[in-house]
């Protein structure tokens, strides 16, 4: 395989994480692979840069005398929402010649200033989605995924989805065995797939104020495989069923017939991909009852069935 350049812009502000996650996840597969990858890191100016955290990055070079890269990374951070114009201008002339512009967290902000994400399906942090929004209405936003792939644009969420991203493409490049050496070096999975949702159901939620909702709540996320109606959930928490239904949608945001799909369909997934459970057997401890339910639940959520996502996404048996 050609040697991969991969570029990480430098800038005041950044996020650390953005930066290191996936360097590492390259610098790993450089380790099993000589010669796969060729890690830089530049700033504007080539001096070093003061992180979000207020750790200090030393760049290896200046943008301005930088070769084009294979993969560009631009990650994110404080200095990504009002990045500084030389940059930008940098970005617009540089990132449609890399074969793969990748964007961590708000990293997505500079790239979108540059004009590089019009017409284009991304993704950044929750908590920016709606600015992102706001400031660059031609974008299409979806808030949900770890990361998304367009075209040769990728953009992922938060912080530890870059290493996400990072960890698909080596896949890409290098294979799954590859991948999942550099994963269980970094102690993380391989991978969540793309259209994980950045958070766990009972995070995506708020957690109910009130102690008999939240002990709902915890029943849920215990009980999946439980009568889950309305009327029993009211009844755990001593409401009418009209009032707890309105009570719970208050409280957390959403409803709770929708709450607990998205608790059985994570545990489902989790199942799938930790466990060697047959499908019958996790479509009865899910809640699902049948295999068939569980199946039009995971296309209609995740648009594939739930073998396909097994064979996808379950790392495969350690020796």
């Amino acid at each position: 395989m050609a040697q991969r350049t991969v570029l990480a812009v430098l800038f005041e502000g950044v996020q650390s994480l953005d930066v290191t996650g996936p360097v590492e996840v390259f610098a790993g597969a450089e380790l099993l692979s000589p010669g796969a990858y060729r890690i830089r890191t530049a700033s504007l100016d080539g001096a070093p840069v003061r992180t979000t955290s207020g750790l200090t990055l030393v760049p290896d070079e200046s943008l301005t005398t930088a070769s084009d890269p294979d993969i560009l990374l631009v990650p994110g951070g404080t200095g990504s929402l009002r990045p500084d114009p030389r940059l930008v201008d940098w970005v617009r002339e540089h990132g449609p010649r890399a074969a793969r512009l990748v964007s961590v967290c708000t990293g997505a902000a500079v790239l979108a200033a540059a004009g590089l994400l019009d017409g284009r399906r991304v993704t950044t942090h929750w908590a920016y989605c709606d600015r992102l929004v706001r400031d660059h209405p031609d974008v299409d936003i979806d808030p949900d995924p770890v990361y998304v792939r367009d075209g040769h644009i990728a953009t992922s969420a938060g912080v530890t989805a870059g290493i996400d991203l990072a960890l698909a493409l080596v896949e890409e490049d290098l294979g799954r065995d590859a991948a999942l050496t550099i994963a269980r070096h970094l102690v993380v999975f391989l991978r969540r797939p793309g259209n994980q949702a950045q958070f766990s159901a009972q995070l995506a939620a708020q957690t109910a104020h009130r102690e008999p909702l939240r002990e709902v709540q915890h029943f849920i996320a215990e009980r999946p495989d439980a009568d889950l109606s309305v009327e029993a959930l009211a009844a755990r928490a001593r409401l009418s069923p009209r009032h707890f239904a309105r009570a719970f949608r208050s409280e957390t945001g959403v409803t709770p017939g929708r709450y607990v799909d998205r608790v059985r369909l994570e545990h489902a997934r989790r199942l799938l991909e930790d466990t060697t459970d047959g499908i019958e057997e996790i479509s009865r401890t899910s809640g699902y009852g049948t295999p068939e339910a569980m199946r039009r639940a995971f296309v209609k959520a995740l648009g594939t069935p739930p073998a396909e996502y097994r064979r996808r996404f379950r790392p495969a048996a350690t020796p």
